[in-house]
């Protein structure tokens, strides 16, 4: 009984800092898409392009697992249709 408690309240604060590592990965990914769009250069095209791609993934990593928690709140699916 002590650890069920225990437990559910671990994976609350868990799924706080998830939920918290999801806001900021998106806006990592949207500063980097508002960079990527702002600066095209043949230079710096393919590096600006792969830093977006990164951040891309790493929000989508991100949210998957949530959706494997089943973690409510505040995502936002229509980011996952993409």
């Amino acid at each position: 009984m002590w650890f069920s408690h225990r437990r559910s309240r671990m994976r609350a604060q868990y799924n706080e800092v998830l939920l918290d590592d999801i806001d900021y990965a998106k806006r990592v990914w949207d500063r980097a898409t508002e960079t990527q769009n702002a600066v095209v250069e043949d230079d710096n095209g393919r590096e600006l392009i792969a830093q977006t791609a990164l951040a891309r993934q790493k929000y989508l990593l991100l949210f998957r697992e949530a959706r494997i928690r089943q973690v409510r709140g505040r995502l936002q699916a229509s980011v996952f249709d993409e």
